[in-house]
């Protein structure tokens, strides 16, 4: 009999998986909480960073930075605010804020438009004419060094709010920030426009944000 060759089969083993133990199940969770923690806490950054200025510019008057509105901080924190600078107005908090809320600014930004002008009456000729935003001399109006001059913080308090409000906003419709510096101080008045819009808003977002110190 012809020899039958046999066929030989070799035997072939499929390599088993680790299983995942509950230890390394719960290491894994815990990673990837982490992971997506980490992701929202970056992405909170971002919007929270970006979207104030993205607004501003997108929205016009629709952004936060629209000088129109109830007031964002109180009569005594502008107060420590004017104390911590040692500013000549200090304790005329209620003044400003007051004044804000007639003419329907928020009083953050004249705090803001102060400190920038003249270090809340600090520096220049403010601690002389008692001007909040050392407003430019016009015919009929008591003046000093070419500035507008007040008896009182009051008086140039409300005058700063009366320009803003019937000129800027109602005759010309600027409401923003970005909006109304360009002609306020314009860089063709010795001014860097894009510097005094950075420096007001971001005082504003500190102020609102509890912070007295600015720098």
């Amino acid at each position: 009999m012809p020899k039958v060759k046999r066929r030989v089969y070799r035997a072939t083993y499929r390599k088993k998986r680790p299983r995942m133990t509950f230890s390394s199940a719960f290491r894994f969770s815990v990673v990837v909480v982490a992971c997506v923690a980490i992701g929202i806490g970056i992405i909170s950054m971002l919007v929270s960073t970006l979207t104030p200025r993205l607004a501003s510019r997108l929205n016009g008057s629709a952004g936060p930075y629209n000088v129109m509105g109830k007031p964002t901080i109180s009569a005594d924190f502008i107060n420590e605010v004017l104390a911590h600078y040692h500013s000549p107005a200090q304790n005329k908090g209620q003044a400003l804020y007051d004044e804000g809320v007639k003419y329907n600014i928020d009083p953050a930004y004249a705090l803001a438009f102060f400190m920038q002008e003249s270090q809340l009456g600090t520096q220049g000729v403010a601690s002389v004419t008692h001007s909040l935003g050392n407003i430019r001399a016009t015919p009929g109006h008591p003046s000093y060094d070419g500035y507008r001059k007040y008896d009182s913080w009051e008086e140039g308090f409300e005058d700063w709010y009366q320009l803003i409000s019937k000129q800027y906003i109602q005759n010309w419709g600027l409401t923003t920030v970005d909006q109304i510096i360009p002609v306020y101080a314009p860089n063709s008045d010795n001014n860097n426009e894009q510097q005094y819009i950075n420096s007001v808003e971001y005082m504003v977002d500190r102020w609102r944000n509890g912070s007295i110190e600015i720098s």
